[in-house]
């Protein structure tokens, strides 16, 4: 490996892009960041300027570049990874947008989730599936049997705009209209340059087009009856494509210079790249805006009856890894709301405010902004503190508040361990959350493992520059990414603290199942 092979990375999460550069041995050598601008326009909706990303996105890689002293003629290759299931639309021949990209926690569909899920075609989809899954014992089906419509798919929020937006309905019926997540769309744009009317490849990896509800990861291949069902139009949507596709050039008219795109992979890929969490068996939960469960299930693509969802990892060329995976929407959401109520002062002082009381006394907190997940599955869902009296103190409240964080993931830990043959020995942690002493050793604590937090916070980031050095061959083989992948705290569990974390997440649980069914529609 050559010293002087730089590899951009470059990350759209939920509320910054960042551009980091690296070189072979993962020295950063320049660093670029902005953050990222969330429209509210009504009550649920969550939206986000595409036009401003974009320019945030061109921005941040300028941004690095000056930092690292670097042109873009000295870049090898440049890695992309994004956050999933946020959409856009556009005309394909004046690459006009319909409406702003609507992201992943966005709320508008609310309505047709639940009206979807509360009828008599869902049910019988669901009876049908168990009763031929009883027959077959085929994993799509048990995955059929128990399938559920969720806000966080993109099929929801999708369906809703092809509804209500007349324009966009208009377009697709005329084949003018175009689908992308926001990896496809940034594809795009990246290739086109300063031409959006530029016709260029309208692809989509498989780890980003595989949380849409509208692909079929058993058959990697979109699934035509929910296309029917739904009247969604083929012919807007992009082209799969594997991980290791040639993604073509960075326009020449942004940067100059053109920049190869070596990889596209969604942001929880990328972290399990970064974590070399590539073998069957491994497992990595990232904490960031939202915390994110992800265990590697190799080549086989696995089904969920509590809330679990398989998805497509990656594409290797030809070799599919799956991944199981569970969400808690809301984590780092939950540090940022502390701040801004004034709970907490300063992220860094809260876990040792934390530990300042022995116990919660008797208080919990429900982390539920944008609903519950697995294992409740309640979209409807609201999030408080349940168990306040005269004698709670500010740092009872915190610390039951850093416990929610844990006990969610631990709930999708064990929602793995009931529903797999799988077994682990160890978790490893990233995002700006694990940062947290207490919340990694809670977790060890209640799952009875050890908890290994990553070296660098940026797992994402680093695991897309994994992927795209090894497409590009600065990096020959798995064996040279395990070299570079450091761990810094390893939190073992403490017997004697197990019981109660036991305890505190049974009665969790029964606080989580106070919260549920709270909205009504009129309300999100």
């Amino acid at each position: 490996m050559s010293p002087h092979n730089y590899i951009a990375g470059l990350d759209i999460g939920t509320t910054s892009v960042r551009c980091f550069i690296y070189d072979s041995k993962t020295q950063i050598h320049g660093r670029g960041s902005q953050h990222i601008t969330l429209l509210y326009p009504k009550p649920g909706y969550v939206e986000i300027d595409p036009e401003e990303l974009f320019k945030s996105v061109i921005n941040v890689i300028k941004i690095a570049l000056k930092d690292a002293k670097l042109n873009a003629a000295d870049l090898t290759c440049i890695g992309i990874s994004t956050q999933r299931s946020s959409f856009i639309t556009w005309n394909r021949n004046t690459g006009r947008p319909y409406h702003n990209m609507i992201t992943w926690k966005d709320l508008r569909a609310d309505a047709l989730v639940r009206r979807w899920n509360s009828s008599y075609l869902l049910k019988t989809i669901n009876h049908v599936a168990s009763a031929l899954y009883f027959v077959t014992r085929h994993p799509q089906l048990l995955a059929g049997k128990a399938i559920r419509f969720m806000n966080t798919q993109t099929l929801t929020r999708l369906v809703w705009c092809i509804r209500n937006i007349k324009e966009l309905e208009d377009g697709m019926n005329r084949g003018d209209a175009l689908f992308g997540g926001l990896d496809s769309w940034l594809l795009y744009r990246l290739k086109q340059g300063t031409d959006i009317s530029k016709k260029v490849d309208h692809i989509s990896d498989f780890s980003s087009i595989t949380t849409t509800a509208f692909f079929d990861p058993f058959r990697m291949t979109y699934s035509k009856p929910v296309l029917k069902i739904f009247n969604i139009k083929e012919d807007m949507l992009p082209t799969p494509v594997p991980n290791t596709y040639d993604f073509g050039v960075i326009d020449k008219s942004l940067f100059g210079h053109e920049i190869k795109i070596a990889c596209s992979i969604s942001d929880q890929s990328g972290s399990m790249w970064g974590q070399c969490c590539l073998n069957k068996g491994d497992v990595k939960i990232t904490l960031g805006t939202g915390a994110f469960f992800n265990a590697n299930y190799g080549d086989k693509c696995s089904a969920s009856v509590h809330g679990l969802y398989p998805i497509v990892g990656w594409g290797l060329n030809n070799n599919i890894t799956y991944l199981i995976e569970g969400a808690s929407n809301d984590c780092g959401t939950i540090i940022e709301w502390a701040l801004e109520t004034g709970l907490i002062d300063d992220v860094k002082t809260c876990s040792d405010i934390a530990k300042s009381v022995k116990d919660t006394n008797g208080v919990f907190f429900v982390n539920a902004f944008t609903g519950l997940g697995a294992p409740f599955n309640d979209g409807q869902a609201a999030g408080g503190f349940i168990g306040l009296k005269p004698s709670t103190k500010k740092p009872h409240m915190v610390r039951a508040m850093l416990e929610s964080i844990a006990y969610r993931v631990a709930l999708l830990y064990f929602c793995c361990l009931e529903e797999t043959s799988m077994r682990f020995t160890s978790l490893r942690v990233d995002g700006g959350v694990s940062r947290n002493n207490f919340i990694c050793q809670f977790l060890a604590d209640l799952t009875e493992l050890n908890v290994e937090r990553s070296a660098d916070p940026e797992m994402t980031m680093l695991g897309t520059v994994f992927l795209a050095g090894l497409n590009e061959g600065i990096y020959k083989n798995k064996e040279e990414l395990y070299k570079l992948n450091k761990i810094d705290v390893t939190f073992t569990p403490r017997p004697e603290n197990v019981p109660r974390a036991k305890l505190g997440l049974e009665r969790f649980k029964e606080a989580a199942n106070r919260f549920k069914n709270w909205y009504h529609e009129t309300e999100l």
